[in-house]
Formats: C-alpha cells, structure tokens, sequence
C-alpha cells in the first residue's frame, strides 16, 4: 500500500479521536495502523509520578479482545529501566520482550520469546505521563522506517491520554459529589422524617431519656445492641437534638470498608500518595467537621485504624494519608456496636485505651422482643412507608390477630427483619393483586414450653414469668459477684448477649454498674 505520511498522521489522528472510549479508539487505531506497521495489539499505559511504576494499562488486540491491568507495580530497577526506555523525545524497539525484564506484566497476554515491541513516550509540557506500546509478532520486525511513522502519533496520543486522566479525575470528583449529595439528602431526610422515634415514651423510654440527657453536650456516645435494633435512627436522633443538627451526620460502616483502605476513607489522602491515588482525597472526618460522625460496627475495626481513631479522639485531629500537614477536625464521635467490646479487650482484639475513650456515656437499645408494646405502632409505621415506596393503593391494613401474631415471634432480626417481613408480604400481597389485609401465615413461632403464669413451687403463691425472670436474674448476679460479661460472668451462665441482659435488667428495675 502506497504509503503517504500526511495521510497516514490524518487518518491515524481521526482513528485515535473518533471515540470517548479510548478502548474503542484504541482498537480503531489499531485497525488502521496495521495497513502499515506490524501489529497484533497495542498498549496504552499511564505511569505513577515519581515511581515509573504502571498505574493503569489498557491492552488491545486486532481480534477486539481488551484488558484493563490493575496497578502493576515494579522493582526499583524495572521502573528505571522502564522510565529510561520511554525518556522523553525518545522511541525504542525491542526485538525480543522476553530479554526485557520491565515486560514481565505482559507475559500472561503475549508470548514473549516470540514477539518484538515498539515503545514511544507520551508526553505533555515536558513532562512523560505514560507509554504507547505495539507489539508484533516475530522478531526485529520494527524497522527505523516502521518507528519513525510511529512517531507521528505521538502528538494525538499524548493528547487523548492527556483527555483521558483528566476525563477519569472529573468522573471521581463527580463520585465524590454524587456521594456527598446522597449523604446531604439522607441526613435531611432523616431530620424531617425522623422528628419521631417509635417507642420513644414505651419500649425506647429509657434509652431516650438518656439521649436528651446526651445530646446537648459533646461528649463521644456508644451505642450498644443487637443488630437490627436501630442504633442508626438512635444516632440520627442525638445528632437532630444536638448544637450540631446544621452540621453533616456521616454515617460510616467500618465493618464495611477492606482494611487496605480504611485509613484512607477515615482519613483522607494526598495525590500519588499509593498507587492509583491520583487526586486528593478528604476522608470521613473531613468531611464531618462542624458535625457529627457516626461509626457504625466500631468493633470491626483492626488494630492499627484503632491506634489513629485513638489519636484523633485525643488530639482532634487528623494527617491524610502521605500527608505532612495536620488538620484540625471539630467533630462529635458516636460509635455503635452489636459486639461485647469488653470481652475483645480482653482477647486483645480491642484497645483498651480507645475503648475508655468511647465508653463515656453508654447507651443500651433493647432488642424487640423485650418491646413488645412497640410492635403495633412499627408495623403500621412500615406499612405506612413502605406501601409509599412500592407505590401500594389503598394501603393494606393488618388484622388485630395478625398483630398478636407478630408479638409471639422471637425477632432475631429485630426491628430490621420486623421492617424486612412488612415489605416482603407487601410484594406478595402485590403480586397477588389484592390490596387487603396482611397476613403472616407462613411466620414459625417457637414452641410455648411455660405459661406465663407459673405456680410457686413452695406453695400456692402465683407469681409472674417477669417476676420468675427477675429472681433468677439476681441470683446469677450474686454469683458473679455482680459481673455480667466475660467467661464468668452472668451473661455467659444464662446463654444470652451481656447487651441483652443489660437491657433486660434495665426493664426489670434490677440495679447494674457498667463494667
């Protein structure tokens, strides 16, 4: 084929842009460079500053395959040898890429021993920001000819690489607005819609008494119970009440996040700060300052996040992650966990430093089915929301012995799989196309092994179950010498959570001190 070079840098040029997609744009370049130049895939990489490390490589094939590397990083001589190779101004051949060792990342694609390359830097204002890499098949098939129309494409590249970063960080920014946008409305959502907490004045009294006491002050709050007890809504309600309601609530699940980037998302970090770190970052504290943060599942967190919340909580203040610079945060800490903290610290699992720190004022939410007084209002509650959320007209109404069914059950789940349950026979109401009343036919009570009348053993005197529950409660506790966690406490001889007990003691009047 005739070659013209204006030709081929104006039609190669309208190959490289004539997609967003800089994988598709890759491929149709590929396509067309192949008329002239050997070539069974081209690479496109993006280099860490400072490193030569590979952030990002995209490698095509001419048959339309396309993989997207993870980071890869390189040895101090690999990135040397690699920088060196792709130095500004210059192009490079290799004639065999298994004599090369900086292409060992390519081995699982190409057949090294049985392929050359044609490596050419990619730059803007001086400064190399990654490489455009063909191979072909056989060896030394990059002739000084082949390399020098190559490096018309330099200037294309360069820009389209250029596009791409910048493309890809603004895609980042907006993840990060969108996120931050859906905290906002969450929060607003929560601070009009949850102006009324269910059970506040029956099965919560206690614990919302003591989150009026709290909630002026400052003071770090922990949160204790079962999962499912909703100690989010208890957290959203201290926040509400609190000198810091304009501030951000921000909710974060430690549980949730891999320990690799933990410091991270806590903390924030700086550009290049790891590989791939390629903006700067603000973390959750960051992002919570003037208000309040809420860690939910706090003993999930390891030991080496433990040390840095420690020091925040004593100082106030945070260092992002490759970061020199200190940065003062005024936020308020809730934490929550449904795990014996106590007992982690005995196993060493928890710091027992940080866990003074957060233990300044506990709060103890009972589970459901010490609530049962609550159960009707939750479940026309849910019926309410989610029949507006499932857009259900007219919205169905639930039977009295429907009601009493609901409070027989035992609720593991607690008001979670009580939320979980409502939703689910609205679906299948739904799907049945009537809009009557719910019913729980298919809920597994547990077997009745005791009325809840008992008759006193020692004579006729009839006592209650509540009251029977009461005395052996006490005397486990003087067993204990009034322990209640840990392998010889109260907790573990009655089988049960020591969040439950305390909970249960707390609605029985029985007096406990929190240790």
């Amino acid at each position: 084929m005739e070659l013209n070079e204006f030709e081929f840098f104006r039609d190669a040029t309208l190959q490289i842009c004539s997609s967003l997609d800089i994988e598709k744009a890759l491929f149709n370049c590929l396509q067309y460079i192949r008329s002239f130049i050997p070539a069974s895939h081209v690479a496109l990489s993006l280099f860490e500053p400072g490193s030569g490390s590979v952030v990002k490589m995209l490698i095509i094939d001419h048959l339309g395959g396309r993989k997207s590397l993870p980071p890869i990083p390189l040895s101090r001589d690999s990135a040397h040898d690699l920088r060196a190779m792709v130095a500004t101004g210059r192009i490079s051949t290799i004639e065999k890429l298994e004599d090369y060792p900086a292409a060992g990342f390519l081995s699982p694609y190409v057949d090294l021993a049985n392929h050359s390359a044609l490596i050419m830097d990619l730059g803007m204002e001086g400064k190399n920001i990654g490489a455009f890499i063909i191979l072909a098949e056989g060896g030394a098939v990059f002739t000084k000819e082949r390399a020098e129309l190559a490096s018309l494409l330099r200037g294309p590249l360069s820009i389209a690489m250029s596009n791409a970063l910048r493309y890809d960080e603004l895609e980042k920014l907006k993840d990060l607005l969108y996120a931050e946008n859906r905290e906002l409305s969450r929060a607003l959502r929560r601070r009009f819609a949850g102006g009324e907490i269910i059970g506040a004045e029956f099965g919560l009294k206690q614990a919302m008494d003591m989150v009026r006491q709290v909630a002026p002050l400052d003071s770090p709050v922990i949160l204790l119970g079962e999962t499912g007890v909703g100690k989010e809504v208890v957290a959203n309600a201290i926040h509400a009440t609190s000198s810091r309601k304009d501030g951000p609530l921000v909710v974060v699940n430690c549980g949730a996040i891999p320990e690799n980037l933990l410091d991270s998302e806590l903390f924030g970090h700086e550009k290049g700060a790891f590989t791939g770190a390629i903006a700067q970052k603000r973390g959750y504290f960051e992002r919570a300052a003037g208000g309040t943060i809420f860690l939910d599942e706090i003993g999930e967190l390891p030991l080496q996040a433990q040390v840095r919340l420690l020091r925040v909580l004593q100082n106030k203040t945070v260092e992002r992650v490759g970061g020199t610079k200190t940065i003062a945060v005024d936020v308020r800490i809730i934490a929550a966990t449904h795990r014996d903290l106590e007992e982690l610290v005995r196993t060493g699992a928890f710091r027992e430093d940080l866990w003074f720190r957060l233990n300044v004022f506990p709060i103890v939410i009972p589970p459901l089915r010490d609530r049962l007084e609550d159960i009707p209002a939750l479940a026309h509650h849910f019926i309410a929301t989610k029949s507006k959320e499932l857009k259900v007209y007219p919205q169905p109404s639930i039977a009295v012995e429907e009601i009493e069914r609901l409070k027989a059950y035992h609720w593991p789940g607690n008001v979670r799989e009580l939320e979980n349950l409502i939703e689910r026979e609205l679906i299948h109401n739904l799907g049945k196309g009537s809009s009557g009343r719910l019913r729980f036919d298919h809920l597994q009570m547990p077997e009745k092994t005791e009325d809840a009348v008992l008759e006193h053993r020692n004579g006729s005197e009839l006592i209650t179950l509540e009251e029977l529950v009461s005395r052996h409660i006490r005397r486990t506790l003087q067993n204990t010498n009034g322990r209640i966690s840990g392998p010889r406490g109260a907790a573990r001889l009655l089988g049960v959570n020591p969040h439950t007990l305390r909970s249960r003691m707390m609605k029985l009047g029985i007096p406990f001190k929190y240790s």
